[in-house]
Formats: structure tokens, sequence, C-alpha cells
């Protein structure tokens, strides 16, 4: 059993088409953003978010394959990455490749958002152009890291919706806090806590607190 993803979502669509625009005069003109399954191992990923929404398949190719997965993460490569993306397409592991090739697509910038585990949110950003230099990529990269909050939260609203009380619960909980001391801070018992965290639980489909906070980060709640 997988965490829905509704693509769907105005919010989402919107700070994506938002996003792209604004980046039209840079070359930009697709950006996906792939996450980790919550239910999977450490290479798992899945499509969080794609613009426009007819490059889903070449999506979830990307998704699919290992590059830029755990055994990239777990090196000392960079969060940024730049990269032409025919040099690489006659590779025979390179669907993914090939197939955003056949949609006009050049290059492509990632940057990386890395969370516990060696898991790590990714943001692609294509082009059907070659840059000129790395201060191109380097200007996307920035723009990534300054749009990445906004877009992070309303993608983890998009997957899970919790309650104001049962997210802050959530995220007392990262930080520690005894379930005593988390009804203390929001000034209610305990077994109100224990209520709330209890829904929180089975809304990401956890039977533990620890794997609820584990979850809500892979997710991007916390």
């Amino acid at each position: 059993m997988t965490l829905p993803v509704n693509f769907d979502s105005v919010g989402v669509d919107a700070v994506l088409a938002d996003w792209v625009s604004a980046l039209s005069d840079q070359g930009v003109e697709s950006v996906l953003v792939l996450g980790p399954n919550p239910l999977g191992g450490a290479d798992d990923r899945e499509v969080l978010a794609v613009h426009p929404p007819r490059l889903l398949g070449p999506a979830q190719a990307l998704a699919e394959s290992r590059d830029f997965g755990a055994s990239w993460r777990d090196s000392d490569a960079p969060l940024v990455a730049w990269q032409d993306i025919s040099k690489a397409a006659l590779d025979p592991t390179s669907r993914w490749r090939r197939l955003w090739l056949a949609h006009g697509y050049q290059t492509l910038v990632r940057v990386a958002f890395t969370l516990p585990a060696g898991r790590s949110f990714e943001c692609f950003l294509f082009s059907p152009r070659m840059f000129a230099g790395r201060a191109e990529a380097a200007t996307l990269a920035w723009s990534a890291f300054n749009i990445w909050p906004m877009l992070r939260r309303a993608i983890a609203e998009q997957r899970v919706s919790l309650s104001p009380r049962e997210q802050e619960s959530l995220n007392l909980a990262f930080e520690g806090l005894t379930a005593r001391e988390t009804a203390l801070r929001m000034d209610c018992s305990e077994r109100t806590v224990n209520y709330h965290l209890a829904n929180a639980m089975a809304k990401l489909q956890t039977d533990n607190k620890l794997a609820a906070v584990q979850r809500a980060c892979w997710i991007g709640l916390i």
C-alpha cells in the first residue's frame, strides 16, 4: 500500500507553473520533483510533482532509475549537478535520458535537499538548450533553494493532511519530547497528545511514534 499522490492538486501545480514561467527566460521548460518512497528502501523514489504533466512518463523512468540514487548520495558528490543529457543517452541503462531527449530536452540541473537515513528530495530543471557555462546552472540552483520551502509544504499537504494539533504533536516528538512534556508545551492532557499522535500515525500508515516522525520527514511534513 502506498501513500496517495494527487497530481491534480492546484497548489503544487500552480507553484510549479509559476516557477517554470519565471525561469522561461533562462530556457527552463520543465520541472520535476522526486522524493523518497516512505514505504520503500533507500533507493526507492517517487514522482511527487512534474510540470508540464504530460512528462509524467519520462519522470517515472528517472524515478525508477538508479541515477542520482543512494550511491550518489553516499558519496562526496555535490548537492547540485549540471548534466548534458545527450552525452549519456547511448548507455542502455539510460532509458530516462532517451525519453527526455525525445521530448526535446538537452540539459538538466539537479538540486538535492537531504533527509535523514540517506534519503533526499530532488528537484530537476530541464532545458531544451545547452547552457553556456556554470553560471547559468548556478542561477537555476539558487532559484530552487529559494522556492523549495514553499514547494515542499505544498507537496507535503498534497500527500497527507494533518490537523494543526497533529502536526504540532509530531514536531515536538521530532524534538525528542515525551508525551508528558508535549502536553505541557501544548497546554493539554497527555491523553490528548496521544490521541493526536495516534491520528497522525494512522494517516502516515505507521504503528509507532518513531516511524511516524521518520515518515513525516521523508514526506516533507517536518
